[in-house]
């Protein structure tokens, strides 16, 4: 988890769990559809996209978010190396339903 974690500090430029940033929310992001944290301005793209947040969509969107889903506004190179993403998105799965993320 530890791995994950580190990882996750270089999303803290935009993201955070449980607020809004230049990014959206990471609380509740396993299940979402992508584009519906409420009052968040997402681009087009993510918005119309059919997209449900789960260990697949975000290994195939953390890749390479401009390639996975032409129009995103997220201007993330993203993380090419599968096990960093594997350990990121185990870190976000775990945190995004955690302490901190309750009520939220």
């Amino acid at each position: 988890m530890k791995a994950g974690e580190a990882i996750y500090a270089r999303c803290l430029a935009c993201h955070a769990l449980a607020y809004d940033r230049t990014g959206p929310r990471h609380c509740g992001l396993f299940g979402r559809k992508a584009g519906a944290v409420p009052d968040f301005g997402y681009s087009q793209a993510m918005k119309q996209s059919k997209i449900v947040w789960d260990e697949k969509t975000l290994s195939h969107f953390l890749a390479n978010p401009t390639r996975a889903l032409p129009g995103t506004s997220m201007g993330y190179a993203g993380v090419p190396d599968p096990r960093e993403r594997a350990d990121l998105i185990a870190y976000l799965k775990a945190a995004s339903q955690g302490p901190e993320c309750q009520g939220h």
